[in-house]
């Protein structure tokens, strides 16, 4: 059995940290995306932005959690974020993989540049990072890119 990829307590606890102290530094009422890298058992923020992004729906969709709807209503005051029991779902991990649709716009460039250009994305699921589906994608991040 291969074992599943975890991040310590510790770390859990410092973005969790982080977090909070952004959110209250900003003044943030509802959502915020924060960007974390983690190396070792140091967490470090990329960057914060208190806004909704593309990823917050995805993130809503894999855990099963309605963070938007939850979100709202403490932007308005209806609610505060202590009101709600979150219970996530998910066990493993949920990969966003994008979906470049090139078969639909004949004569576009098909080369990928820095900047996004798919039209879309998909979630899969995996229990490990040693699922075949995420080892190839893995293996292909060393793509070169047209500059």
């Amino acid at each position: 059995m291969c074992p599943t990829y975890s991040l310590s307590p510790a770390v859990v606890g410092k973005m969790v940290e982080y977090a909070r102290k952004l959110a209250f530094a900003l003044n943030i009422k509802g959502l915020i995306n924060i960007q974390f890298a983690i190396k070792k058992e140091d967490v470090y923020v990329i960057e914060a932005n208190p806004r909704a992004s593309r990823t917050t729906p995805f993130i809503a969709k894999a855990y099963e959690v309605p963070y938007l709807n939850m979100a709202t209503q403490v932007m308005l005051g209806v609610k505060k974020i202590s009101d709600f029991t979150i219970d996530k779902k998910l066990t493993g991990f949920a990969i966003k993989v994008p979906v470049f649709s090139f078969n639909k716009f004949p004569g576009v460039d098909k080369n990928l540049g820095p900047e996004m250009k798919s039209t879309g994305e998909m979630i899969y699921y995996i229990k490990d990072i040693y699922d075949p589906f995420f080892r190839d994608l893995d293996s292909k991040r060393s793509m070169f890119l047209s500059r």
